[in-house]
Formats: C-alpha cells, structure tokens, sequence
C-alpha cells in the first residue's frame, strides 16, 4: 500500500528533478574519462586534474569526447581504488536510479516495458514468416486454379442447340449404377468432407474420408480446433497448411467426367461428340417422326458442372471474422464464446454461447455495431438458433461460392424424391442440399424486389419438373405478364396451353382451373376417391384388369356405382404466375375469386399455384390469399413491412439479394435461410430444346377455347358493370356540383374554403364536392395546405357533359321500347 500510494503523488518537484538531471550529466561525463585515452593514473590527484584542464583548454573545438576536470573528481579515485570493471558497473546502476528518479517509474515498469518490446518484435517476426509462407502458398493456388480451368474450359461452351438422338436418351436405372459421384463440389470442403465447420487451424489433419452426410459432431474436425483457437486467442492459426492439404484431398477426389467422348453405355456413342449447333432446329421433321417414341428425361450432362471454389479465401475470412467478433462483443461487454460456425454458399452463421447472465436482447441491439466493425453489409442476428442454445449472427461471405442447378439435379436428395413435383432449391446455410414438394405445400407464394432472384427461383423450380415428371404426369400452366419471363418454356411438351401473356386470358384461365377443379371432384365423387392419387390408382387397376379380362372383340372396363372406370389418368398441374400484382391491377376481382379457391380445394384435385411478385403489400397480398397459401419464400425486400407481409415476421429486408432467400415451408416455426440454384439463360435452352426435340406440344384447343370465351364474358360483365356505375354515380351526385365546378374552372384553383364562400355552403357540402370532383377528374389528389390543381378546362368539361347528356336519352328509349314489348 505504501509503495502505491507512493507512486499515485508526485516524488520530486521541478527543482529537484534539476538537480537529478544535474547528476545524470555527472555520471555521464565520468564514463568520458573512464574511456579516454589520458587518464593521467601515473600522477598524483590534483596532478591529473591539472593536467585535465590544461588538456580541455588547449583543445581546438567548442565540444569534445573528454570529460575535462569533472570527470576526474570522481573518475580517478574510483579507478586508482576499483578498477574498471567495479567502476562500470556503479556508473550504470547510478544512472539507471537517477533516470528512474527522474521519471518516477519502478523496476516492474520496466521490466513490463521490456515485455512489451520483446512480444511486439516477436509478432513482427512471425507475421513477416506468416506472409513470406501464405504468399508462396498463393502462387501455388494460383497455378492449381489455372490447370483446374483449363480442364474444365471444356464444359464451358455446351452448344445450345444439340440434336439428341432419341435412342441415346436418358435412363434413370443406367444411370444410377454407371454414374460416378461427383465430388468436386465447391461446399464439401466446407460441411460435408471435414463437418459442420470450415476454418482451417494449425494441426488439422486432412486424413479420412468424407462421411456421406455431414455430421454434427463437432468433436476433432476442423472447425472445433478453430473454435478452440479462437477462445485461446491463438493469433498465428495457419490458413495456408490446411488449404493445401484440402487442395491435395480434391485433386484426389476428382473422379467425375464428362468428356464428350466418353460412351454412355456399352456400343452407345455419347451425343454430345461432334453435333452441330443448329441440328436441332434443322430436324423439324425428324422430330415429328420420333412422337411414338417413349419420352425420356434429360440427361444432367446438359447442365454445367459447378467450378471450383476458392478455399483459401473462404478460410481467411472465416479465421478473421471469428476473431472480430469476439473482440467486438468484448468491447461492448459482453462476454460469448463461439460454439460452432456454419459455413453456406453466401452466408455464414456463427453460432455463440452467451455467458451467464447475458441477455440475448445485448446481443441483438448490436446488431448495426458488429456491421461496422466487420464491413459487413448487414448481419442478420437469429436468437436463438432453432434447436440449439445458441445465437447466431449471419454475415454475408466475401468469398461467394454460386450454387449452380447441376449438383442439385444431381443429388440423391433429388433423384430418389417419389413426388414427381420434387423440386430443388439451393443450400441452406450449413451447406446442405434444399428440395421442397409442391405436392406437400400445397401452394407456394414467392416475393422480392426487383433484381432479389425471383426469376432464378421459378426458373430452377421449372427446370426441376422437366427433369423428373413426363407430359402425361405434370402439365404446367405459365402465366406472364411481363411476356419475356417464360418465352423460353414455349413449345415444352408439358404446357397444357400456350405461355398466357394478356392479363384478361390470365384471369380467364384460372376461371377455367377454378371449373376443372370442380370437375375432378366431381369425378371423384362419382368413383368414391378421395384425391387424385386414389383415382390415378384406380385406373392403373383398370387397365389391368382390361389387360386380363378383355378380349379382341370387346373392352371389358371395372366398374363403380355402376359406371366404367376411365382409362386415363388425371396430370397433374402446376400455374405458374409470374407477375401477380400486375394481374391484381388488371382484374383484381377475378383473379383474387379464382386464386382464393383454388388455394382453399385444389390440392386433393392435383393443382397446385407458385405465385410470384416483386410488391408483396397488403393490396397485392390480401389477407385471404396470405392464410390460403402457408408456404412462402421471401427475397431480399424493400422495408420490415413488406417482410412482414410475406413471412409474418421481419428478416426478408436484411437479406443480401441475389439468391439470397428465406424459405418458410407449411408448418415451419422459423423460416430457413437459403441460397437459391442458379441456371443460366443457356442451360435452360439445351433443357428445353431437349424436351422439344423428344416430344412435340400438344395444346388442348378446347381449353383454350373455353379460356377465351370465358375472358370474353368477364370483359362483357364488367362493362356492363361499369355503365351501372356510372349511371348509379350520376343519381348519387350533388345538386351543384356544375356550380361548384364553373367556379373551380374559371379560379384555376379548388379550395374547401372557395367554394363555401361562392356558394354559400357548409364546410362538409364543400369537403364532398371536391371529393366528387377528384373522382370525376376534374382536380387533382390532396397536395396539404395548397389549393388543389384543375386537370381540365371548361371547354372540355362541356364536352363531357353533352356527351353524357346524350347518351341519357337513348338509354331511355331503349328502356321504353323494352316496356313497350309484349
């Protein structure tokens, strides 16, 4: 206590830190004399400090290296008594106390500041060894990186239009047990070939196979050792080890090939060696001729193979904002441990465990702080993570990893789905693979704003229909309005009717869905079925009963309730709206009616809605539709209002766009975060020219006929509507609403206060009128305290007036000769 209360008050005041300063002088000028070459030890002492001033006057110089007589009143009796090296050593420890004086420091400050010195001389030493050995491990990447294109520059440029020879198409069985898997899968080296954690940390061993799913262990695998780095404080993690022995491990694994030509069976010639680019749309005739052949699925070898993804990157960002956000939250107080870390294709999760006695509402008021301190463009915060005793704060990846459709295709997530409406989605955030059921949602609402990934979405759940359901199971209705979203889906042999592009036609046909769901039921009534799965096996047992009781001269059909069992079986159907606020515009009656009940009953009939739509407010979405369809998918949107409006719950405006996705399935208390697929505009063209080729569309002209007629009759109704409207809004209006508009006109100006002084009315008559006006047109909307504008002039008002003055009466003639008619 007394040696701290010593050192809280100043020792010494400014005179006697002169004095101290006075004696550091001192010491220094006795080491001069114990170093010069006279010393003058031979003589007696007030010899030596004669000689001594006679040497310092006589010397040429203002400054000299000899200490002069000062020096030998204390240097020569030390050195005639000790010696040099007694001497040296009380020099040095005198003038290590005075500045210790003079500075009012301890021996322990010195020794931390020696400390001190000595740990940052040794972090600039290893981080100089750090960077000489990541920079040459850099070039060795940048050299397997290029190799690594080059093979695969190959895959680069599939011909978009490929004539595919029938006979060599594709089979599910063959493929299956001929395909190797393929593993150069840019996530594997994330989850699924060392666990749920990525980061890469001194001691990692890179031996041992991938299991075939990831597993949550976290014990001993990579992304524990980090965690374990990163609580230690561990500053010198080493990335560039670990990549490369990742690297070494791909190169290994690399075993899936898609050269042109390899056969894809034994004497079969792969079709993709050596076609030209325009066979296909040189062989019109050649395809009408293949229509009796069997339909066969697309190969996935029309689909490019996803690149290689950048791990070294990857695993410095990870390492680096791991350490981050642990000092960040320690700057603001609180204390957590990361517990585990989730890599995804654009997202990362980083799972931690407050300390006790944190509350979780700290960590998610930070969440803007921890934005700015990792450069982050927004960190999305999830408190807790579903099933864990965890927080996790997503951050967006610097390093991006897209996730292209072919390995999704290619998964057995995808292949051994039984639902023929097995659609893939993306990867969530811990790398795995995502695929939803249509059959099972049954209806899927998707919103975003413009450029979030919307089309992306549709797209990749399109192209997963192609490649699972023929024509006679799925037959799809697509909706466009925008007519350029779904141009390229034209001719597919599952559309049931040509791409409806007009907003009439749209409404039309799904009056017509809305009478064909009533039909089926009908039907099922009839046969006692209770969804389209028990009828389609009622006729898959009527046809074979047919092939083992009928014979050449008569069909000999089952029968229920005394009625034949039909020999076909009923597709399923998807409709696909693409734009539905411009739909809701349009018609928003029509539209809401027919979307509202087939939400409420399609699902056991087999139809099922994706709706789509950049503007998900509460006009577009009405709370009717909203409760009608559970499963939504929410991109990237404008305000917490609007995510509110799709999911129910904020998040959707914090999303990143481009893919970047939250996927609410029927029944899901929190909503998954997803990157979706991507499929460029030249995979779906070899996909669609494909199923072209094998199979011709078909419409169903009757249906189309019916859609027409049924857009006809709407457009006939809602005129008719609107003439009632009108004459209904003529009765209702006020008695001197001409008055009111002359004197508005001749103003150029409309005021509630104008016309209470011109007219000499009340401040509501006044209030109606410019109400009745805004809707007649004749002013503008409300602009605050200034006076509303005229959008018209008096001559033109004129006009309008005769115009309906002359409609009146021939209205009423006709009514008259109506009456007059027996």
């Amino acid at each position: 206590m007394a040696y701290i209360t010593t050192k809280e008050r100043t020792l010494f005041k400014g005179s006697m830190k002169m004095w101290l300063a006075a004696g550091i002088v001192f010491v220094l000028d006795c080491f001069f004399y114990l170093f010069s070459s006279e010393q003058f030890l031979e003589t007696g002492f007030f010899t030596a400090m004669k000689n001594l001033y006679m040497q310092s006057a006589s010397s040429a110089t203002i400054f000299t290296c000899r200490g002069g007589i000062l020096s030998g009143l204390l240097g020569y009796p030390m050195l005639q008594n000790m010696g040099y090296v007694p001497t040296i050593l009380i020099y040095v420890l005198a003038l290590v106390v005075l500045i210790m004086l003079i500075t009012e420091s301890s021996i322990s400050d010195v020794g931390r500041a020696v400390k001190k010195a000595g740990k940052k001389s040794n972090a600039v030493v290893g981080r100089t060894f750090d960077m000489a050995k990541e920079a040459k491990e850099k070039h060795r990447q940048k050299k397997a990186i290029e190799r690594q294109q080059e093979e695969d520059l190959y895959y680069s440029d599939y011909p978009p239009d490929i004539q595919y020879d029938v006979e060599y198409g594709y089979n599910d069985e063959y493929y299956e047990e001929t395909q190797p898997q393929y593993t150069n899968n840019p996530y594997m080296t994330v989850d699924q070939r060392v666990g749920s954690i990525d980061i890469p940390v001194d001691g990692m061993s890179s031996q041992g196979k991938a299991p075939q799913k990831p597993q949550r262990d976290n014990s001993g695998n990579l992304g524990s050792q980090l965690v374990d780095a990163v609580r230690k404080g561990n500053k010198r993690t080493n990335v560039s080890d670990i990549a490369k022995e990742i690297t070494r491990k791909k190169q290994k694994d690399e075993t899936f090939n898609t050269d042109s030509s390899q056969p894809l069976a034994d004497g079969i010639e792969n079709p993709f060696a050596g076609v030209s680019k325009t066979a296909v749309l040189n062989s019109q005739e050649e395809s009408e001729a293949h229509q009796t052949v069997e339909y066969k699925l697309p190969p996935v070898q029309l689909l490019k193979p996803p690149s290689s993804s950048n791990d070294l990157g990857a695993m410095e960002e990870l390492q680096g904002n791991a350490k981050k956000l642990i000092s960040t939250l320690e700057s603001f107080g609180v204390k957590a441990e990361i517990v585990n870390i989730c890599r995804g294709p654009s997202v990362t999760r980083y799972e931690l465990s407050p300390a006790p006695g944190v509350k979780i509402s700290k960590i998610t008021n930070l969440a803007d702080d921890i934005a700015l301190n990792l450069a982050a463009d927004g960190v999305r915060i999830e408190a807790p993570v579903p099933g864990k005793a965890a927080v996790g704060i997503e951050v967006p990846n610097k390093v991006v990893n897209m996730v292209s459709i072919r390995e999704l295709i290619d998964s057995d997530q995808f292949r051994k789905g039984k639902s023929k409406l097995t659609c893939v989605l993306g990867r969530d955030i811990t790398g795995d693979i995502v695929t939803l059921d249509l059959a099972k949602m049954p209806h899927l609402l998707i919103a975003g704003t413009t450029g979030s990934g919307k089309s992306v979405c549709v797209n990749a759940l399109l192209l997963s229909i192609l490649y699972k359901a023929t024509p006679e199971q799925v037959k799809l209705i697509l909706i466009d309005p925008k007519m350029v979203e779904f141009s390229k889906y034209k001719g597919v042999p599952h559309l049931l009717i040509p791409v409806v592009a007009d907003a009439k036609k749209a409404a039309g046909a799904l009056n017509w869905a809305v009478s064909e769901m009533l039909q089926r039921y009908k039907v099922f009534s009839e046969f006692e079925c209770k969804d389209i799965y028990s009828f389609n096996k009622l006729v898959e047992a009527n046809i074979k009963f047919m092939e083992e009781n009928s014979t050449d001269e008569e069909e000999r059909p089952m029968e229920v309730n005394g009625l034949p069992v039909p020999k076909e079986k009923f597709p399923q159907i998807v409709i696909a709206i693409d734009e539905f606020a411009d739909l809701m515009m349009a018609a928003p009656g029509e539209v809401e009616e027919s979307v509202c009940r087939l939400a409420q009953m399609a699902r056991a009939a087999g139809m099922h809605l994706v709706i789509a739509t950049q503007r998900p407010t509460v006009n577009v979405i009405t709370g009717v539709i909203k409760s009608n369809i559970p499963s939504r998918i929410a991109l990237k949107v404008g305000s917490n209002t609007d995510s509110r409006t799709i999911l129910d719950m904020g998040g959707a405006e914090k999303l990143i766009g481009k893919g970047d996705l939250l996927y609410m399935p029927v029944g899901a208390a929190k909503p998954i975060r997803v990157q979706c697929c991507f499929a460029s505009d030249d995979e779906i063209d070899r996909v669609t020219a494909y199923t072209k080729k094998m199979h011709k569309a078909a419409y169903n002209t009757e249906i189309e006929e019916k859609i027409r007629r049924i857009a006809a009759e709407e457009i006939n109704s809602k005129g008719k509507s609107s003439e009632t409207v009108d004459s209904e809004s003529d009765d209702d209006h006020d008695s001197m609403i001409e008055e009111a508009i002359k004197c508005v006109l001749e103003a150029g100006q409309a005021s509630t206060s104008m016309l209470q002084r011109r007219l000499k009315v009340g401040y509501a008559r006044a209030g109606r009128m410019i109400d009745e006006m805004e809707q007649m047109g004749v002013v503008g909307p409300y602009q605050g305290s200034k006076p509303r504008e005229v959008l018209m002039t008096y001559n033109q008002w004129l006009e309008r007036s005769n115009l309906r003055f002359d409609r009146a009466p021939e209205s009423g003639a006709v009514n008259n000769e109506e009456e007059e008619t027996p």
